[in-house]
């Protein structure tokens, strides 16, 4: 019996599990780490803390398992983008990591833009300056800490970090390229040296880049002695968090559509297409010679987590006691509350916005707050207002593919709850079904560490084990309802938009 190891890192925390020669699961590890949000915009992990986390995730999925690890045949990883791990020669992190939230390099973005023009970005990359992407951050690191700055020999993602602690090797994947951004050639996979010239970046600081299902090297000896793998197994080039997920749920074919609640609020589509939206994320995808085009809301599942860990003390509290899960009583409070909320409508920008809009300096706005209001409504609205911030990409994206298969895939965090797919299902109106098998984007990592060595001949088989549940369909009345608040939401953005620029001035000035 062969058996394959998948480890993902998000935002919010880290996931593992181990599949068996069928891609059945057998056993399963979570952590959640903290996210340090030490000054506005600014959004970090404590770097350690990933191997740390690594080595408690692999340890308790072989001891679940009850095998050898001798008889894990390969390994792959993932995570969420864009994130930067900076390392020293000696292989020592450097401050905080950067996680996908981080919003500070804005001086930098201005720089880059001003230097060298947001068309040739775009016509490079794919993608537009705003998302922060890894190079930016880098530059933000050299103008503000210079000291650190120079000690810096190579900058990763979370999990080219930790395939770097596994196997000595530096690597990024084609999935992964897209996110380090500026330089990055998306339709050849490559760093492009003129515009790493311009802004002094050295090529060497970069790790090299290969195809996701490429083996890029083996678990040491040391790394065998802190996670109790056995050396020598072979260690995929991994992939993005959201395409790990997506791979995970089935999705394998050109037009497949699946939804994301995890920290941030995902659509991703496959499509074989070089012409690329400049309103979305685009990035390679895990399958060879394919796209995926990306929308996203940055405060997605994370307004649960907010809501949970600020207003939610009492939930917290039943959950030691009787082991309901917190957001399950978050949920049971929403369901009681009409569509609409009865004229209650949030904006949920807690740390900007990515698509469509693309507003850094945009912020979280309860509107319509009235008397008749409890904190149901408003867990309500929260979730509501993800449904708006995603459709609002929805819009453009199915009057732009050429193909989308239905229903849409809802997979991975908050989709678990039957309120928030209704909620979506109503605002898209479109048909949705649920993933059974959601352990997610490790699941997909070990489908990728299967095809790596050749184990597997193609991803058919993750439709078969992600298995289809629970479909809804649209009710005609509660979507017109919505889209007579979606407009409403629009226009609420619309119209404080600039304020957003005063209040972050003041923030500057005082906080």
């Amino acid at each position: 019996m062969k058996y394959f190891l998948g480890i993902d890192y998000g935002t919010g925390g880290a996931k593992a599990c181990l599949t068996n020669s069928e891609m059945d699961v057998i056993s399963y590890s979570f952590r959640e780490y903290e996210i340090i949000t030490r000054k506005p915009g600014w959004s970090e992990h404590d770097p350690d803390n990933y191997w740390d986390l690594t080595i408690e995730l692999i340890r308790e999925c072989l001891e679940k398992a009850k095998i050898n690890s001798k008889d894990i045949a390969s390994i792959a990883t993932s995570s969420a983008l864009p994130a930067m791990v900076m390392l020293d020669n000696k292989g020592k992190t450097i401050n905080n990591a950067y996680n996908l939230l981080d919003r500070r390099a804005k001086k930098e973005v201005d720089l880059v833009r001003d230097t060298i023009g947001e068309k040739r970005i775009f016509d490079l990359t794919g993608n537009r300056l705003e998302d922060h992407p890894v190079l930016v951050n880098l530059l933000w690191e050299r103008n503000n800490r210079p000291d650190s700055f120079k000690k810096i020999k190579k900058i990763y993602t979370i999990d080219s970090f930790i395939k770097y602690r596994l196997t000595g090797k530096s690597n990024i994947n084609h999935s992964q390229g897209a996110y380090y951004g500026i330089a990055y050639d998306i339709r050849n996979n490559l760093f492009d040296q003129s515009i790493l010239d311009i802004f002094n970046i050295d090529r060497n600081i970069i790790p090299e880049v290969t195809d996701s299902e490429e083996i890029i090297g083996y678990v040491t000896e040391s790394a065998a002695r802190e996670t109790g793998l056995s050396t020598g197994i072979p260690v995929s080039s991994g992939q993005a968090d959201a395409m790990a997920g997506w791979l995970g749920a089935g999705a394998a074919e050109i037009g497949d559509i699946q939804i994301n609640l995890g920290t941030c609020g995902v659509i991703g589509i496959i499509h074989d297409n070089k012409e690329f939206l400049n309103t979305m994320i685009n990035s390679a995808y895990t399958i060879p010679n394919t796209y995926v085009v990306i929308a996203a809301t940055n405060t997605g599942g994370m307004l649960m987590r907010y809501m949970r860990d600020n207003f939610s003390q009492l939930e917290v509290a039943l959950e030691d006691l009787t082991g309901q899960n917190a957001y399950q009583l978050l949920d049971i409070q929403a369901d009681k509350i009409k569509p609409g909320c009865e004229g209650l409508i949030t904006l949920p920008y807690l740390m900007g916005e990515k698509t469509p809009i693309w507003d850094n300096n945009a912020k979280a706005v309860i509107f319509g707050l009235a008397l008749n209001h409890s904190k149901a409504h408003l867990i309500r609205a929260m979730m509501e207002s993800v449904g708006y911030a995603l459709y609002e990409s929805f819009e453009i994206l199915e009057g732009t593919l050429d193909r989308i298969n239905y229903p849409i895939v809802m997979n991975e965090g908050g989709a678990i709850s039957k309120v928030w797919r209704e909620i979506i299902t109503n605002i898209f109106n479109v048909p949705t079904v649920m993933v059974k098998n959601r352990v997610g984007a490790p699941y997909g990592d070990c489908l990728l560490a299967a095809k790596t060595i050749g184990f597997i001949k193609d991803y058919s088989i993750a439709k078969e084990k992600a298995q289809y549940i629970e479909p809804l369909e649209p009710q005609k009345k509660q979507n017109e309802l919505y889209m007579e608040y979606f407009e409403l939401y629009k226009s609420i953005y619309r119209n404080i938009k600039d304020r957003f620029i005063d209040l972050n001035k003041l923030k500057e000035k005082y906080c």
